[in-house]
């Protein structure tokens, strides 16, 4: 079992954990790989006694999105890694437990998408977040209708086309994410939210995210999957090739 991300079960609570420290739990392969698995088992918990997840990142960063080194350097493995996590994100949101993102550091990209298919987020202030991905030549296709979801077509529009990133505090005032605490109350924060939501109806719990999840639309998935092929399409493109190229070079 690959240690890149880590599933602990503890009575109706687990908590996922990217475990990529050390490269700022940038979503590579190997890292998504693993956390398709843990999500996957979390899905198949027995009984379905899990009632809420935390999703965390290890280390200071809670995700700095999508390995885009790693696109550079094979053919096709920019369609492999952005399927990937249009495909997590589906997986994430249509787990039965309440998802709880516990946003400590940078959330970059696609680690912004992360955060954004979550039912709920807390960050702190000074926390940065957002969808950089124009600035690099890179189309934040997958991540666009999740985002659209959470805070209105109009907001997203301005986010996305803008690029850039915005402090936690900006992040909470868009409607991005639902709490935002001094980082010292953070883990506090989490940890309130998680033991009042595993004191609730479990079934009850279940039938409202099954319910909410259907108002998400019936083309939403396929949104989520046409947007992985068009990013790929760019990241495929001289643009893209070249700004990333020079990023990587300096």
């Amino acid at each position: 079992m690959s240690e890149l991300a880590t599933l602990d079960i503890q009575g109706p609570i687990a908590r996922l954990t990217l475990n990529r420290a050390d490269k700022r739990n940038a979503l590579s392969q190997e890292l998504l790989d693993a956390l398709h698995a843990r999500v996957d088992e979390l899905a198949r918990a027995p009984g379905a006694g899990v009632t809420v997840c935390v999703v965390k990142g290890a280390g200071p960063t809670f995700c700095a999105g999508m390995d885009l080194k790693a696109v550079l350097m094979e053919a096709g493995a920019p369609l492999r890694l952005l399927s990937s996590i249009a495909e997590l994100t589906i997986k994430l949101r249509r787990l039965a437990p309440v998802t709880v993102a516990r946003v400590n550091g940078a959330a970059i990209g696609g680690g912004c998408g992360l955060v954004g298919v979550c039912d709920i987020s807390v960050t702190h202030p000074e926390a940065k977040l957002g969808y950089p991905e124009v600035d690099l030549g890179v189309c934040p296709a997958v991540v666009a209708p999740w985002l659209v979801l959470a805070v209105g077509a109009g907001r997203a529009r301005r986010i996305l086309l803008q690029g850039g990133t915005m402090t936690g505090l900006r992040a909470h005032e868009l409607g991005l994410v639902a709490h935002v605490v001094p980082i010292e109350r953070l883990d506090s924060e989490v940890e309130a939210i998680v033991e009042r939501i595993a004191r609730a109806g479990g079934a009850a719990l279940r039938a409202t995210k099954a319910l909410l999840n259907e108002l998400d639309g019936p083309d939403l998935e396929a949104m989520v999957r046409r947007g992985a092929r068009l990013s790929a399409e760019v990241i495929d493109g001289p643009e893209a090739r070249e700004r990333l190229g020079r990023l990587f070079s300096s």
